[in-house]
Parts: C-alpha cells; structure tokens; sequence
C-alpha cells in the first residue's frame, strides 16, 4: 500500500547513524542524500532495500508528533538482531522482542524509542517453524 515514509529528526547526523546500525540487521542501508538545493538546505536522506529508498529522515528539527513505524524483518532472529542494533546504537528499549498475540497468533516484535523518541519496531509475522526452513 505504501511507497514511502518519512519522519523528522532533530539531529539528522545522529539520526542517520542510529538508523543505519539499527536497521542493518534487517537488510535495510542508507541509499540516498538529497542534494541540499532541493531541499531548502535540510538535509535529507533515504533507507532501504537497493534499489530505493522506502524509509526518509529529514533535519529539519521538527520530530513532532511523535510516530510510530514498523519494519518487516524476514524472521524472528531479525528481529532480535534489529533490537539489540538498535539498543546498542543509543534507542531505548520499548518493548523486548516477543510473541504479541493480542495482534494475532504470530506477530513476533520488537519495539525501540530512537534519538528522537518514535516508538520503531521490526515485526516478524511467519510462525517459528518458518525461521526453521529458513
């Protein structure tokens, strides 16, 4: 359904350094800066899979309201991965990874709070025996 989304950061260089080790697990890297005279002098910059980015921070130091996104990670080892990337990349723990099944049976997830306090989380949906075919 979605293309892309973006959010604002407060600080685009921390930002972009908590982001790209916090996704990483996931498989997600930086791709792309936009040049600074397209964008009124904020910087801006996109992650994602090659080739595009789907995942935009932008400096313009406006990180309200707070949001809320969620990272689709390929098994429940992602998503264990991304939380311990995140953590040590300097987001706050806001929820440890596990089963959420107030959700649905499967939903396995894992929530942080980055630099800037959006609640990111890496959701896994595929059951267990899944991660073990994989």
């Amino acid at each position: 359904m979605l293309d892309h989304v973006g959010l604002s950061v407060a600080d685009y260089q921390k930002s972009k350094a908590f982001y790209e080790k916090a996704l990483a697990p996931l498989g997600y890297r930086f791709l792309f800066e936009v040049p600074k005279e397209h964008t009124g002098g904020i910087s801006v910059g996109g992650f994602g899979a090659p080739p595009k980015p789907e995942f935009w921070i932008d400096g313009s130091g406006k990180p309200s309201p707070k949001l809320h996104v969620a990272f689709r990670a390929r098994d429940r080892a992602a998503v264990d991965a991304f939380y311990e990337a995140a953590l040590k990349a300097g987001g706050r723990d806001n929820g440890a990874p596990g089963l959420r099944p107030h959700y649905h049976e499967h939903y396995y997830g894992a929530f942080v709070l980055d630099p800037d306090g959006h609640n990111i989380e890496a959701v896994c949906h595929a059951p267990p025996e899944a991660d073990r075919r994989a």
